[in-house]
């Protein structure tokens, strides 16, 4: 019943954003698309930190990732557009259990700094390895509009209805996932690291597994971008894209489907009106460019002390119950540091 009741409500979203988008204006389509593509990234990211309770910085990596990955499939291979779709997950999918099992062994900051070394470390090698890439240049991706529409059928809202498709059948995954046993399985790892492995739940292999749902949403969310906004380039992948993700899962709520969207809206809508106030009190440049960072940094700040549920909490919290299945960073934290303090009071 819970895959049915999913299917209904995705039904009756992909209907209300198919009339939503034949109103807008194709500027509106190219942002909706663009959410769209975010959700998924920062739906995986909220099940990684949210559900299973391991902190990530990285995320970004896995996006540029999917995105390449796309990118050259469409460049050499020609296929089409839902196999590269799926291609890309796959590829996203390996490299996050490559990365998930080197950092099993991992807790609190040690697997924070580590996947802010693998965010760091990963555009580079587009520049190192620039003939297969496209170096600084990137790769284009052309998507061309099915002759079925018409010639006159506007691109952008073919592009928001790809990309919103995608989303919601990555969401009804995660939702059921979530609603299933692995679901619980995290929540109880999350909770406490200790008492799941005592309970005989096999807490590496939850780990990696969780490393690779976000890492496939990831690849997913980055062939996504690339098919909206036409390029893959390293410029698109650097830091700033890992701690945007992050500030929009913790903004949203972390592990809530529904914090997903409310942390994508502000991760596209935001950056557009904060540099163009920025650009009428003269900034310009990378002056411009940075007060969206600055900005993420001060709403993470507020939210987590103001709003420790995000969005989705403090919506819940006002207009029905909270939800206990969510959990702060500071908690996530705590209790990662708790858990390794008796992981090592074990061993001696």
């Amino acid at each position: 019943m819970t895959l049915v009741r999913h299917l209904a409500a995705a039904v009756g979203v992909a209907v209300v954003l198919g009339v939503i988008s034949v109103m807008l204006s194709a500027y509106r389509d190219y942002q909706m698309a663009e959410v769209a593509a975010y959700v998924v990234a920062v739906a995986g990211l909220s099940v990684l930190i949210g559900l299973s309770g391991q902190i990530s910085i990285g995320n970004g990596a896995f996006m540029a990732v999917g995105g390449y990955a796309s990118a050259l499939l469409l460049l050499h291979l020609g296929w089409p557009l839902g196999v590269v779709f799926l291609a890309s997950v796959v590829i996203a999918a390996a490299a996050g259990a490559v990365f998930g099992i080197a950092a099993a062994r991992l807790r609190g900051p040690y697997l924070a700094g580590a996947t802010l070394m693998l965010a760091v470390a990963l555009p580079s090698i587009a520049i190192q390895y620039a003939g297969v890439f496209g170096g600084d240049q990137g790769l284009s991706v052309t998507i061309t509009t099915p002759a079925f529409l018409g010639a006159t059928f506007p691109p952008t809202r073919w592009l928001a209805w790809v990309t919103c498709a995608a989303a919601l059948i990555a969401l009804i995954l995660l939702a059921n996932l979530g609603h299933s046993r692995i679901g619980r399985s995290w929540r109880a790892l999350r909770d406490d690291e200790v008492a799941a492995a005592l309970a005989g739940l096999n807490v590496a292999r939850l780990q990696v597994l969780a490393f690779v749902i976000s890492a496939a949403c990831a690849g997913l969310g980055g062939a996504l971008l690339a098919a909206v906004t036409g390029i893959v380039a390293p410029g698109a992948y650097t830091l700033t894209l890992s701690i945007a993700l992050l500030t929009a899962t913790v903004v949203g709520g972390l592990g809530t489907l529904p914090g997903a969207l409310w942390g994508s809206l502000l991760l596209v809508l935001v950056p557009s009106f904060l540099t163009n106030v920025a650009a009428s009190y003269g900034l310009s440049g990378a002056a411009s460019s940075s007060v969206p960072i600055a900005v993420y940094g001060v709403v993470l700040i507020v939210v987590m002390l103001v709003f420790p549920a995000g969005i989705q909490g403090a919506l819940r919290r006002l207009f029905g119950p909270a939800s206990p299945a969510s959990g702060t960073p500071l908690s996530v934290w705590r209790r990662h540091t708790s858990a390794s303090e008796h992981q090592e009071e074990g061993t001696t």
